[in-house]
């Protein structure tokens, strides 16, 4: 075998070498894929990611109870005597958590709150007419008995810390957008 036939031996041999290198690299992205794919969120869940709500067929003083991302959300429209109620104890020092009405609301007149008890996340009851309430006005969790206040602040109980609250944008006056 020549010099030049040499070459081009080696030449075929290092192109076949990289030609499978490649097709193997290829081949076990081709099969990795759907399984990175299956991590992505399902349609349905993407779904879920935010609820539109229209207020405007809520009266004064009455709880809805809408869900966002499998959660119970309390939407109350608070009477004037509710938020002067949770104004008043704004300056308690016994509050659990302390949080002043206006850091819990963007409308005075609405409170949006995630109805799960932050203590083992049972719901709290006070939603319904006739349900059981804290005698601050707000919820109260029949697991543990936790209360809460109208502000959804937690007054009693084992609850470490307030009702948590979702991420929501008032679209207009009377349209609430919860979540991103």
């Amino acid at each position: 075998m020549t010099h030049a036939e040499k070459d081009v031996s080696e030449d075929r041999r290092d192109f076949l070498f990289i030609a499978t290198g490649a097709f193997a690299a290829a081949g076990a992205g081709m099969s990795i894929w759907p399984l990175i794919d299956n991590m992505n969120p399902s349609a349905d869940v993407l779904a879920l990611s935010s609820t539109e709500v229209d207020l405007a067929p809520i009266e004064l003083g009455q709880r809805v109870t809408v869900t966002w991302r499998g959660k119970p959300v309390f939407i109350v429209r608070r009477t004037p005597e509710e938020i002067s109620r949770s104004r008043m104890d704004d300056a308690n020092p016994n509050l659990i958590d302390p949080a002043t009405d206006a850091q819990r609301v963007q409308r005075q007149e609405w409170l949006i709150v995630i109805g799960i008890c932050t203590h083992l996340g049972c719901v709290p009851l006070g939603q319904r007419p006739g349900d059981p309430r804290s005698e601050y006005g707000g919820w109260f969790c029949p697991c543990h008995g936790s209360k809460y206040d109208t502000a959804g602040r937690v007054r009693r109980g084992p609850a470490p810390r307030n009702l948590d609250l979702p991420p929501y944008v008032f679209l207009e006056n009377s349209k609430l957008k919860i979540g991103t």
